[in-house]
């Protein structure tokens, strides 16, 4: 085995795994240490690719059909016969997705000629000039010393468990759990209407689950535009979820093979039954035998690796990215945070724009934003203008039947910088990547006015939207004054 690396990446998941094979087309000797078994077999991707993103989204999209196929093709005038889901079946496709997926990292791994070592990484010496990692094989746990110039710490997280809801397995799960549900449950809970909370309670829902959401929090998703909070509240409602907002959950045990919650509701005691509940209310850094005692990693109060605004660590040649690091626990974060810091290793001035990282929900219509809201425009002292459009009013998304949600932007009235773009609509995800490329260049609500755009798309509703700033408008009939 070999023991002497120019880069160790301590992590598979997409952060790591990018990060891995960068580093190696820059010419870099590079391992990447992976623990992860999925389905009894070493996986590489993360919780992303293996019990995340990728199976939660194929699990959205066949219950999305599903939903489609029983209750919408008939407006199309197509008539079905009786429609079912084939729980089993639904849940082979996921798993076979993930699996290729999986099987493709590592095939990239070792066609750019990157070491996959399976097992665990401890850092046990970064302050030195040839820093120590400690190997332990996943297969008989020995254990090797594995020397490298530059480290890079990409372990991730998991869950937050909560004492309240202890999670078991099968009646009281997290949202890795609530992936492999055998049947449909008759009711469902969820603690957390945040982004897995309402993709998992969606997916559920679809097929047939009564499904209630508790948020401890006063508002329905507190981090994105009010008048897009807002609009998707009304929306998810209307498909069925019963979303309760300033509701904490003070008890959650299995009795009689049922799942008895009790909540408080502003003082007022609460107790409900349910086949089965997920637990969602967050992920924390893991850092397991990560670490080793006096490695010397600065770590924060919430337990996360300190780092600066190009990860590194306050170790010379140590870096950390994802989960492990401050911001958001996003892959796409991640993926470019492992890119820029073997580029900087590698000498060069490679940077992420945290302004402008896009947030998306994979709920139907989809949730997604870049940049800031208007609220958080308006706290940090910018005289704001903004512009929305209502999808109601869109021809591509009325002719998909998806003539809902709208489209919002939020600039700066002095300077008319774009400063965020904000969808609850059918491919929000995508639409916003628009105003992601537009900040990225220092657009203005002026640039996208001028732009033209292809019609009929939904994407028509962005130029509405940027129209509408100025009260300019075509397809809408608004009050301000037309400049």
């Amino acid at each position: 085995m070999k023991t002497s690396y120019d880069l160790v990446v301590i992590g598979g998941g997409p952060g790591g795994y990018e990060a891995a094979i960068r580093g190696a087309q820059l010419g870099f000797s590079v391992a990447c240490i992976e623990k992860r078994v999925h389905k009894g077999e070493p996986a590489l991707g993360g919780t992303c690719l293996n019990v995340g993103c990728i199976p939660s989204k194929a699990l959205l999209d066949s219950s999305h059909r599903y939903e489609a196929t029983k209750h919408e093709l008939a407006d199309h005038g197509i008539s079905t016969g009786d429609v079912n889901i084939d729980i089993a079946k639904m849940l082979e496709r996921k798993d076979s997705i993930v699996k290729g997926l999986t099987a493709g990292v590592a095939g990239l791994l070792k066609g750019n000629g990157v070491d996959w070592l399976q097992g665990w990484g401890t850092l046990v010496d970064g302050k030195s000039a040839d820093k120590k990692v400690k190997f332990t094989a996943l297969a008989d746990d020995a254990e090797t010393e594995i020397t490298a110039k530059y480290v890079i710490l990409a372990a991730g997280s998991v869950p937050i468990e909560i004492p309240v809801a202890k999670t078991d397995g099968e009646f009281i799960v997290d949202s890795t759990g609530a992936l492999e549900f055998s049947e449909v449950p008759k009711r469902l809970g969820v603690i957390g209407a945040g982004v897995i909370g309402l993709e998992l309670g969606s997916v559920w829902r679809r097929l047939g689950a009564e499904v209630v959401v508790y948020e401890a929090m006063p508002e329905f998703l507190a981090v994105a535009d009010k008048e897009i909070s807002k609009e998707a509240a009304k929306l998810l409602k209307k498909q069925g979820l019963d979303i309760r907002v300033d509701t904490k959950v003070t008890n959650a045990e299995v009795v009689n093979g049922e799942v008895v919650v009790t909540t408080d509701v502003k003082g007022e005691t609460k107790t409900e039954t349910f086949d089965k509940l997920i637990v969602c209310v967050g992920r924390r850094a893991y850092s397991e035998k990560l670490l080793a005692e006096g490695c010397g990693i600065e770590l924060t109060e919430r337990g996360l690796v300190a780092v600066d605004d190009q990860c590194k660590t306050n170790l010379d040649g140590v870096y950390a990215i994802g989960d492990l690091v401050r911001g958001p626990m996003l892959a796409h974060k991640a993926m470019e945070e492992g890119m820029m810091a073997v580029e900087r290793i590698h000498g060069e001035k490679a940077q992420v724009n945290y302004d402008t990282i896009i947030s998306v929900i994979y709920t139907h219509p989809e949730i997604a934003w870049v940049g800031l809201s208007e609220q958080a425009a308006i706290e940090k002292g910018y005289e704001v203008k903004t512009g929305s459009f209502s999808l109601a009013a869109n021809g591509r998304a009325l002719a998909q039947g998806e003539g809902v949600g709208l489209i919002k932007v939020v600039a700066d009235a002095k300077t008319d910088r774009l400063l965020g773009m904000h969808a609850v609509a059918v491919g929000a995800g995508d639409i916003v990547h628009q105003g992601m490329i537009a900040m990225e260049f220092v657009s203005s609500i002026e640039d996208l006015q001028l732009m033209t755009f292809a019609h009929p798309t939904v994407s028509e509703a962005v130029h509405e939207a940027a129209l509408s700033a100025d009260g300019r408008a075509i397809h809408a009939i608004q009050r301000k004054k037309r400049k």
